[in-house]
C-alpha cells in the first residue's frame, strides 16, 4: 500500500479549501442576486399599494364633499319649504278674511234690500194717514237716503276687495306650486340619502258626532225693518241688477282662472252643496284633496252637521281619485 506523504495531505487540503472558497463566493453572488430581485418585487408592490391608497383617499375626499353638498342642499330645501308653508298659510288666512268681508257685504246688501221692501209696503199702507204720517215719511225718506248712500259706499268698496282677493288667491296658488316643487325636491333628496317617508293616516270617522242638522239652504229669516223707502222701482231694479252682476264677478274671481271641476262627481255633493262650496272659493278637485282640518271646519261651519259626513263619505279620497283620473285623461 503506498504511503501518503505530508505534501499530498497538504495539497489535498489546499485544493479542498480552494473549492470551498470558490463555492462560497458563487453562493454569495447568487444570494445577493436573489435579495436584489426580492427587494425590487417588494418595492414595486409597495409603490402599487401606495398609489392605490392615494386613489382611495382622493375618492373618499370626493365622496365626503358630495355628501356635504347634498346635506347643505337638503337643509336649504327644508328651510325653503318651511318658509313657503308659512307664506301659504298666511295667504290662505288673508283669502279667508276677504271671503268673510265679502259675505258681510252681501248680508248688509240683502238686509238693505229687505228693509227697502218693508219700507215700501209701509208707505202703501199708510198713504191715507194724516199730516203727522207725512212728517214721519219725510224722516224715513232721510233715512232711506242715508241707507242708499251707505249702499253706494259698499258698492264702491266691493270691487277693490274682489281685486285684492283675486291677487291674493293668485299669490296663494303660486306659493302652493312652489311648495309642491320644493316637497318633490326634498323627497328626491331623502330617497337618495335613504331616509324614511312619513305616512298620514285618515281620521276615524266613527269617533265623530253626527247629531246636527245638515242644511245647505241660506237662512231666510230677516229681521223686520222699522223704516220705509220711497226709492223708485227703476232705481231698485238697477240696484238688484248691479248686485247680481257683483255676485257673478265675485263667484268668477274666486276661481283660479281654470275651468271648474264638476264637484257633483263626488258622492255626497249635490247641486246645493256644490253651490255653497263655490261660494267658499272651492272649485277644483285638488282643493278638496288638499283640505286641512281648518278647511274642513270652515266648510262644516257653513254646512251644519257635515263634518262627520265629509270623513264618512271620504270626500278627500274621492277627490284624489278623480284628480288622478283627470290628470291621466280618464275624466
Amino acid at each position: 500500500m503506498p504511503e501518503i506523504t505530508v505534501i499530498q495531505i497538504v495539497s489535498l487540503l489546499l485544493v479542498l479549501t480552494f473549492g470551498i472558497v470558490i463555492g462560497w463566493i458563487f453562493r454569495g453572488r447568487k444570494s445577493t442576486a436573489e435579495k436584489t430581485a426580492i427587494n425590487l418585487g417588494w418595492q414595486e408592490q409597495l409603490a402599487a399599494q401606495r398609489k392605490e391608497h392615494e386613489r382611495l383617499l382622493e375618492q373618499n375626499k370626493s365622496l365626503m364633499e358630495q355628501n356635504g353638498q347634498y346635506q347643505a342642499s337638503n337643509k336649504d330645501s327644508k328651510m325653503r319649504a318651511s318658509e313657503l308653508s308659512a307664506a301659504l298659510k298666511e295667504a290662505f288666512e288673508r283669502r279667508d278674511e276677504l271671503q268673510r268681508q265679502i259675505k258681510d257685504i252681501r248680508s248688509n246688501l240683502e238686509a238693505t234690500v229687505a228693509q227697502r221692501n218693508q219700507l215700501q209696503s209701509d208707505m202703501q199702507n199708510r198713504s191715507a194717514e194724516d199730516d203727522a204720517t207725512s212728517t214721519a215719511l219725510k224722516l224715513r225718506d232721510a233715512q232711506i237716503a242715508r241707507l242708499k248712500k251707505d249702499l253706494d259706499g259698499w258698492q264702491q268698496r266691493v270691487p277693490p276687495l274682489v281685486e285684492r282677493f283675486r291677487v291674493r288667491n293668485e299669490e296663494a296658488n303660486a306659493l302652493q306650486q312652489e311648495l309642491i316643487a320644493a316637497q318633490n325636491r326634498i323627497s328626491a333628496l331623502e330617497s337618495m340619502l335613504g331616509s324614511d317617508e312619513t305616512r298620514v293616516e285618515p281620521v276615524d270617522a266613527g269617533s265623530l258626532g253626527d247629531n246636527l242638522y245638515a242644511s245647505n239652504d241660506a237662512d231666510d229669516s230677516i229681521d223686520d225693518a222699522s223704516n220705509e223707502d220711497d226709492v223708485s222701482d227703476d232705481a231698485v231694479a238697477e240696484l238688484l241688477q248691479e248686485l247680481e252682476q257683483l255676485g257673478d264677478e265675485v263667484a268668477t274671481q274666486t276661481g283660479d282662472g281654470n275651468a271648474h271641476d264638476d264637484l257633483r262627481q263626488i258622492k255626497g255633493i249635490g247641486p246645493a252643496i256644490a253651490k255653497t262650496l263655490h261660494e267658499l272659493g272651492i272649485f277644483h278637485y285638488e282643493q278638496i284633496a288638499a283640505m286641512s282640518e281648518y278647511d274642513i271646519d270652515r266648510v262644516a261651519e257653513r254646512l251644519k252637521g257635515f263634518r262627520s259626513r265629509i270623513y264618512r263619505e271620504d270626500w278627500i279620497g274621492q277627490a284624489r281619485r278623480l284628480l288622478d283620473q283627470k290628470q291621466s285623461g280618464s275624466v
